[in-house]
């Protein structure tokens, strides 16, 4: 153990200035403590959530009966109920976590909830959901995540105009976070421009860590050459580490700076996808890995129980790095991978990924309204 490490990984993290998020919800979370608890005892500041979530979440027991009855009763409509299924859950997760936001002054204890993501190329459509979902949740430890695709970036910009706090996610590329953060910040001249106080205004960027290796890692086994194999389970980390490298670059221009005098707060990076999914790798390598200031980490409930357990949690492991990271996504280049074909492969998959949850949460939900409605004739 080193000097800088107590027998707590999760307070270690903390201390090196890494927010710790949940990348998970469900109403019997919500109900029976176990949000809570995870606050209380695991260090958790923050909740984020995500359509796979909450399909995952409706299939699972009977805590939604009761609503979805009630709202079969009235006639309500598949997409109406869905939006008041999350947006209950959301609100009430907001609540559990205003203690939090109280006490960091608004950087943390945020609940995220992302706009249906059959909107994702729709900047105007997505704008109007980020402004429909802030006015029924109602909570100023809100976030509305969008994606970063290239009608996104308007979108993140408009809505943050609007004084709306935002979570930008599904982000692959150094490029497309680039964009994101000149979004980000023309997104508060705008506010600025329309009377906003921008110390109420804040955002994460979610920038995604384990797909890249994911999708890397099948095309070097295909190559199969040592120099392939030497490369694996290496870039997630290095991409991340070379977006934080961007981060510090944008946050030190007079741009930020003008900003920042009238009480903006940085967008903070926030490593996403952070579960291993290959079980050769350590099951901790996406936190002990991209440990840095300023920065939020949401874990799958099992990434965070392993950290809890046996992360070693040393300090700064990123800004030390940037020409190593630099390295080996000019190494993966070399030997036949290409960067921006698989950012590209990545924003579809993960787009597609949440449209057929989206899919798959309205056909659970639309079963239980007509079973519901089967039982009131």
């Amino acid at each position: 153990m080193t000097e800088q490490q107590t027998t707590n990984p999760l307070a270690d993290l903390s201390e090196a200035g890494v927010s710790i998020w949940l990348d998970d919800l469900n109403r019997s979370m919500i109900t029976d403590g176990g949000l809570q608890s995870l606050i209380d005892d695991l260090y958790v500041v923050g909740v984020t959530t995500n359509p796979t979530i909450f399909a995952n979440a409706l299939s699972q027991g009977e805590a939604y009966t009761d609503q979805v009855k009630e709202l079969a009763a009235t006639g309500t409509d598949v997409d109406a109920t869905v939006f008041a299924l999350t947006t209950t859950d959301v609100r009430n997760a907001c609540d559990i976590m205003r203690p939090v936001y109280d006490r960091t002054n608004g950087v943390d204890g945020r609940v995220s909830i992302e706009v249906e993501p059959k909107l994702a190329a729709d900047t105007a459509g997505t704008v109007e959901m980020a402004k429909k979902l802030w006015a029924e949740i109602d909570r100023p430890n809100l976030f509305i995540k969008i994606p970063a695709t290239v009608e996104g970036l308007p979108a993140i910009s408009q809505t943050l105009a609007e004084g709306i706090s935002v979570n930008v996610t599904l982000i692959f590329s150094l490029d497309r976070y680039r964009g994101v953060m000149n979004a980000f910040l023309t997104g508060l001249e705008q506010a600025r421009q329309n009377g906003h106080d921008l110390s109420t205004i804040h955002s994460v960027a979610s920038f995604f860590v384990s797909r890249v290796d994911t999708e890397i890692d099948g095309q070097l086994d295909a190559l199969g050459t040592d120099e392939a194999t030497a490369l694996k389970g290496k870039a997630g980390v290095a991409n991340a580490r070379l977006a934080y490298q961007a981060y510090e670059e944008v946050f030190s221009t007079p741009r930020w700076q003008n900003l920042a005098d009238d009480g903006a707060h940085a967008q903070r990076p926030l490593w996403a996808s952070t579960g291993v999914k290959n079980p050769d790798y350590p099951d901790t390598l996406y936190v002990t890995e991209l440990v840095a200031p300023n920065t939020v980490n949401t874990m799958p409930r099992k990434t965070l129980d392993a950290t809890a357990d046996h992360g070693q949690v040393t300090g700064d492991a990123v800004t030390g790095h940037y020409d190593d990271a630099q390295q080996v996504l000019e190494s993966l280049e070399k030997v036949g991978v290409s960067y921006a074909q698989v950012v590209e492969t990545l924003e579809v998959e993960g787009l597609d990924k949440f449209e057929k949850s989206w899919d798959e949460l309205l056909a659970d939900v639309q079963q239980e309204l007509d079973r519901f409605a089967g039982d009131a004739k």
